[in-house]
């Protein structure tokens, strides 16, 4: 039997005014006045009219990706789709909570505010990440490990076959770059980041975020939740807790998630939010599988044409 995913984005999707079909209907309308509730009129001004660089702030992206790429999943919801399960990418892991029904929209909206604000606070002076690409996670790691006398330096994101982000301290990234390129990468760049997110240098945040997910109630979900940090699935919410903390000072297996997926017997995915970054991603990974998009009213009502043929 084939099986459906929903799966959520991460920070760096986002763009002033997104969402805003979404928005007309009436769970969107619904999901807007929750956010209103939760975060103020002046969060909902900045979503519609920017300005841009302060919808960039950790402690804005968050919230703000969340509520749009929920508000694409209730969409579905309305119609009727029922997914086999969900996942996201780092921060698009609460979105995936709130569609399996573990967490609701205004207690995830409060959550990843939150977040935001301890990892803008936790970045250290002096950290970035790095983009590499054409090179094997194997060699990224032995890159990262060469460079890590000159300080911390690990790989972040495992996002497709010859694609992966590393993060820690500038003066190791710049040195790991340069090895990943002896070591054959096609390009090894720098990330305009606000910080080293996902390395060890995000550890504090991680462990203040604990306390935020601990006063959760956590509701069992209605389909396993693949967790970033080991691309197993979570349905207790002692794991989920757990799993939240770690991811923010460990990588996210992104490759690794699709991949259980497509073992699992996931042959379509469905990305609810802000761009197509990771329907990109997926493509790499298995070329094979279905690709649907929920991000305005056009893209909508074409995954759920297709829902209705192929099921």
């Amino acid at each position: 039997m084939a099986k459906l995913a929903v799966i959520f984005p991460g920070q760096g999707s986002q763009y002033v005014g997104m969402g805003k079909e979404l928005f007309q209907t009436s769970s969107g309308k619904k999901a807007l006045e929750t956010a209103r509730e939760v975060l103020g009129d002046q969060f909902l001004e900045l979503l519609e009219n920017g300005p841009e660089e302060e919808l960039q702030q950790t402690a804005n992206t968050q919230p703000a990706i969340l509520l749009v790429s929920v508000a694409a999943w209730l969409q579905l919801q309305e119609a009727g789709v029922k997914p086999d399960y969900a996942a996201g990418h780092s921060l698009g892991e609460y979105s995936a909570h709130v569609a399996a029904g573990s967490l609701t929209l205004a207690e995830a909206l409060r959550v990843v505010r939150r977040r935001g604000e301890l990892m803008q606070r936790a970045v250290p002076a002096g950290g970035g990440m790095a983009a590499v690409l054409g090179l094997s996670a194997e060699k990224v790691e032995e890159a990262c490990q060469r460079a890590s006398d000159l300080g911390v330096v690990a790989p972040a994101n495992f996002n497709c076959p010859g694609q992966v982000v590393i993060s820690g301290e500038l003066t190791a990234v710049t040195r790991a770059i340069e090895v990943a390129k002896e070591l054959g990468a096609k390009r090894a760049m720098p990330l305009a980041v606000s910080g080293p997110f996902h390395s060890a240098l995000m550890r504090k945040a991680g462990e203040e975020l604990l306390s935020v997910l601990r006063q959760v109630q956590w509701a069992p979900p209605i389909c396993p939740v693949i967790a970033n940090i080991d691309a197993g699935e979570v349905v207790s919410a002692e794991r989920t807790v757990q799993s939240l903390v770690d991811q923010v000072s460990g990588p996210v297996r992104w490759e690794q998630s699709v991949r259980y997926l497509v073992d699992s017997g996931v042959d379509t995915f469905i990305e609810c939010g802000p761009g197509k970054v990771l329907s990109g991603l997926v493509k790499k990974i298995a070329p094979e599988v279905n690709l649907l998009r929920v991000e305005n009213k056009e893209s909508l009502e074409k995954s759920l044409a297709y829902l209705k043929e192929s099921r």
